[in-house]
């Protein structure tokens, strides 16, 4: 047994005072005469005897009396918890409300939130008015940074509603001990209320700060079944006007049930374009491919919906992608033009094809194209290496001819600068192109059936390309005596497409073959960056853009005709990259429009909620303990009250189990029994 006020135990002296007032008796006598004389005698011996009994169980209940009174002025308890709390110290209470969407699943007590909200008000009632609180939710907002009084926290808890937001419990913790260690001479709490799904509850990840007690009080739904999109992409990243697409869905079933026959749809621009059904088996998951056709250029909004209760933030998915009505292309020569490139890309209306001399190149206009070519220059200056090199790491493409004379150790700089594989000689022995890679992005849908002896290009004359294996490297078609014909290499966010011939008849019969017009259309139109499909929110905190052109004092504005939503974001160009800035404005998942002061669509954003929340999969209490255990986070402690009340079962934790209450039942309960002796034993 523990005493809060231990000095109040000297008042035990007190106890001598009716010890004195017995052991000295005042009471006078009065005489009595009586003519039997023996009678009397025995009468007093009788009288005297049960008068010392009476004395002495009066004295007792007096004695015990006062000091069932010290007792309780000196505030006894027994601690119950390994958390050891100093008594007549000020609280400093930080409680985390999960106000994910998980949390809107039912319990048999009704919704989780609700649950949550219940046992905060109920934590709160634990401590005294004097203490102070935090209420900390995943939205992370400022005013939340900071104490208040016990009836302000009470008045904030209305106002937690459900939000997107998703936090993981290692930055909730982080951002209560932020807090909670500015405090000093104070008893530092810290209650996280929480369903403590498994992909957000990162306990290994926890700081361990001894000077504050953490409890976490799991709140558990009775079912936990959800079918949700996951995500989507394309087949192909080509988009062209008139063209059949695939487009891949994700499906996700996280329950112990088989679902049939469920039905999805697919609307482009608020109409509908497609429409499936699939089955699914019990935790698993399944792709599903909805094909439709590209009708006009411009940028399309796509919503993908299925039909799941009772979880349903998660039943809708949302991306865009823009159609661009044509491809620019730029081509550098180094004396004249190619007769070959201008008949595929100059007599196409789908590409826009500019030729320009080496010695005449407006480094400015090449964030105007999607591919550049260099045809048969003898060298690349330093200027054009920085400029290309800026070009393809911002997503451009390259495609590279060589000439009959090139220096090659200028293009072995310039290419070992991209990390690239480059030229080390020329070869003049007649070969063949013998394999082609139907793998990869360029081959994958241009042969419907590849015959055995093929008739592949001829191959006369040719650079010899180092072959240092790169994993960003892919080789597209080799040559019968293993060297490579043409490669293609990642570099940041574009690509180099590396041939080891010249266009010329000298090197090859390559620019006359049935192949060349198929190779060299899927390189224009794989060059066609495109921006990303989605966003999530509270994760992607920037979208990054190109070829946006800063016009005097232009102003970029986000917006949502259907929620009439408008914000302005912050943006700043960096190296021919335009990034814009949400700093967490989005708050609902939709299709948005990024637009100019003009008011013109510039491209379409879509945001979809955190797909963390839609896993429902959740640690039980063992779970939860044993992870604590094995991360020896000695002053973590998961709060189980079962059916007793929450604020009792806190106090009895923080201050053990109260007894001063007990002593004063005790002390008057002495006093009564002793006024009845008085009374009535005469």
């Amino acid at each position: 047994m523990h005493f809060v006020n231990p000095y109040f135990l000297f008042a035990l002296f007190t106890i001598s005072i009716p010890i004195i007032i017995h052991l000295f008796n005042f009471r006078k006598f009065k005489k009595i005469y009586f003519t039997n004389v023996r009678f009397i005698k025995e009468l007093k011996q009788q009288t005297q005897r049960k008068s010392e009994l009476k004395h002495l169980i009066v004295l007792l209940l007096r004695i015990l009396s006062i000091s069932c009174l010290v007792f309780a002025f000196s505030q006894p308890y027994i601690p119950i918890s390994k958390n050891k709390m100093k008594q007549n110290v000020k609280n400093v209470v930080s409680i985390y409300i999960d106000n994910s969407f998980s949390m809107e699943a039912s319990s048999s007590n009704g919704r989780l939130l609700d649950v949550a909200k219940n046992k905060a008000l109920e934590i709160a009632s634990a401590y005294k008015s004097s203490d102070l609180f935090q209420l900390l939710t995943n939205d992370f907002k400022g005013s939340n940074q900071r104490l208040v009084s016990k009836d302000e926290f009470i008045s904030k808890l209305d106002n937690v509603k459900i939000s997107p937001a998703v936090k993981n419990i290692s930055e909730v913790n982080k951002r209560q001990s932020d807090l909670l260690s500015t405090q000093q001479n104070k008893n530092k709490i810290a209650y996280i209320l929480s369903d403590f799904q498994k992909n957000i509850s990162d306990i290994n990840h926890l700081n361990n700060d001894t000077n504050i007690i953490v409890y976490f009080i799991p709140v558990n739904a009775e079912k936990t079944n959800n079918l949700y999109i996951d995500s989507c992409w394309f087949s192909s990243p080509v988009h062209q006007v008139g063209q059949n697409v695939k487009l891949i869905v994700k499906i996700k079933n996280v329950s112990k049930e088989n679902y049939n026959k469920i039905p999805i749809k697919l609307k482009i621009n608020n109409n509908q374009r497609a429409i499936a059904s699939f089955d699914i088996g019990a935790n698993s998951e399944t792709e599903i491919e909805l094909t439709y056709t590209i009708r006009k250029p411009g940028i399309h909004y796509g919503m993908l919906e299925i039909i799941d209760y009772p979880i349903t933030y998660d039943d809708s998915f949302y991306f865009s992608y823009k159609v661009l009505p044509t491809i620019p292309i730029l081509c550098i020569n180094q004396t004249k033009e190619n007769k070959y490139l201008n008949s595929l890309y100059g007599k196409d209306s789908i590409f826009v094809f500019k030729n320009s001399l080496v010695n005449n190149i407006d480094y400015s206009s090449f964030k105007n194209y999607n591919l550049v070519i260099l045809n048969e220059l003898s060298s690349i200056s330093s200027g054009l290496a920085q400029e290309i090199k800026r070009f393809i790491k911002n997503g451009g493409s390259l495609a590279i001819f060589p000439s009959a004379n090139i220096d090659i150790q200028n293009y072995q700089s310039f290419l070992s600068s991209i990390n690239s594989n480059y030229y080390t000689s020329l070869d003049t022995f007649n070969t063949k192109i013998t394999n082609i890679n139907l793998e990869s992005q360029l081959y994958n849908d241009v042969f419907e059936i590849v015959p055995e002896n093929i008739n592949l290009p001829t191959v006369f004359s040719h650079y010899v390309i180092s072959k240092i294996t790169r994993s960003n490297q892919e080789t597209l078609l080799k040559m019968q005596n293993g060297n490579i014909f043409l490669s293609v290499q990642y570099y940041g966010k574009g690509k180099l497409y590396l041939f080891a011939v010249s266009l010329e008849p000298d090197f090859s019969n390559f620019p006359k073959h049935a192949i060349f017009v198929p190779s060299l259309y899927k390189i224009a139109l794989l060059s066609n960056t495109s921006n990303r499909l989605f966003y999530t929110i509270g994760k992607d905190d920037f979208i990054e853009t190109h070829n946006i052109s800063f016009v005097g004092d232009n102003i970029y504005k986000i917006k949502n005709k259907k929620n009439n939503f408008e914000i302005i974001p912050e943006y700043k160009n960096i190296d021919s990259q335009t990034y814009f800035y949400l700093h967490n404005q989005i708050k609902y998942a939709d299709n948005y429009s990024l637009i100019d002061k003009g008011r013109n669509e510039i491209m379409g954003l879509s945001f979809n909620y955190d797909r963390r929340e839609s896993n429902m999969n959740f640690y039980k209490q063992s779970d939860l303990e044993n992870l604590i255990n094995k991360s020896h986070l000695k002053n973590y402690m998961v709060l189980n009250v079962k059916n007793k009340p929450l604020s009792k079962a806190l106090v009895e934790l923080n201050q053990g189990v109260i007894l001063w209450k007990l002593f004063i039942i005790f002390a008057l309960f002495f006093l009564a029994v002793e006024v009845i002796i008085l009374r009535f034993w005469k």
